[in-house]
């Protein structure tokens, strides 16, 4: 500890970078030899399930890891116009697997040319306060108006909902993340890398733990006709061991040891349960993954990818900024 405290804040943010895809790489190869074991016919089936299911989380926590990098090599501006076109690319797969109609462009065109990039300025030039209500308030009665302009009232509720439940999920939620780089918190200028780094960690750590808690632990599932994996006690387990991870990485963060793992409850349930809504709405349209391979979308399964942080970030970003009496 004390050497890294001698280290400057870069050089604190590499070291980790090392240590994290240090053990990626290890758990990745780990998880390749596992899978090389022979088992008993009849367990294949349901180790292929469960074998899939670790995969597509640890290739989540790849993304979560990648895109941190992405973020901090680009800098904030470069972060910010990151996280913009992962926000594009994400609203664009969610609105090309529902179904819209000839008067909903005219609010589409505004929230995908309009709103989305304003939301991402607004967080670059740090005006918080207005990022924070933009899209929840001045979005959701702007896309009603121009749809209503179109002068096609069929399913009105129906196709607004779908357009502003896209927008709030896919480009609120995620701007959230670039705007934990910029938070300037007193006595931890210039490290808001940390508390992104901080946040991607423990979210990742939760999904991993649920995902083993579902293969180890038979439990009844809360909506089986949503997900027949998510139950409570993956959730609790996950919700738990990102707690614990939080409370390891204290002291890269602002926090003190119990509310970093506070924090990392709260960031890491609300994720979890991001991804069961998620599932929801997949049910919703009829499909089993985001990425449906026929459609023309700009990114394969991203959606899927992200859902966690679309969740988690909004609500970890104001807790820290309401902990701190609303510093910027």
């Amino acid at each position: 500890m004390r050497w890294l405290k001698t280290l400057s804040t870069s050089e604190q943010v590499a070291f980790l970078f090392v240590v994290l895809f240090g053990m990626l790489i290890l758990v990745s190869i780990g998880s390749v030899l596992w899978s090389l074991r022979e088992r008993p016919e009849e367990e294949q089936e349901e180790w292929q399930a469960r074998w899939a299911r670790f995969r597509h989380e640890l290739n989540m926590v790849w993304v979560g890891a990648c895109l941190f990098w992405a973020a901090w090599v680009s800098g904030p501006v470069g972060a910010t116009l990151l996280f913009g076109v992962f926000s594009f690319l994400a609203f664009r797969e969610f609105i090309t697997l529902l179904h819209t109609r000839r008067a909903d462009h005219r609010g589409l065109i505004l929230a995908f040319f309009v709103i989305l990039p304003l939301q991402y300025v607004l967080v670059g030039t740090r005006h918080f306060d207005l990022f924070s209500v933009l899209i929840p308030v001045y979005g959701f009665l702007a896309i009603p108006v121009a749809s209503a302009l179109a002068d096609d009232p069929a399913r009105f509720l129906e196709r607004n909902a779908k357009i502003q439940w896209g927008i709030m999920v896919c480009v609120y939620g995620l701007s959230h993340a670039p705007a934990l780089l910029l938070l300037d918190i007193p006595k931890y200028q210039g490290r808001g890398a940390f508390l992104l780094f901080f946040l991607v960690a423990v979210v990742a750590c939760g999904q991993i733990a649920q995902a083993v808690a579902t293969g180890k632990f038979r439990a009844k599932p809360v909506a089986r006709r949503i997900s027949r994996s998510f139950t409570m006690k993956a959730w609790w387990i996950g919700a738990f061991a990102a707690a614990l991870a939080g409370a390891l990485l204290y002291w890269i963060t602002p926090f003190k040891v119990g509310q970093a793992a506070g924090a990392a409850f709260i960031a890491a349930g609300c994720g979890s349960f991001g991804t069961f809504v998620m599932q929801a709405l997949k049910r919703d349209a009829g499909i089993n993954a985001w990425g449906n391979r026929s459609a023309i979308t700009g990114a394969v399964g991203l959606l899927d990818r992200i859902a966690v942080m679309c969740f988690a970030a909004p609500v970890f970003f104001h807790s820290v900024r309401w902990y701190f009496g609303g510093w910027t």
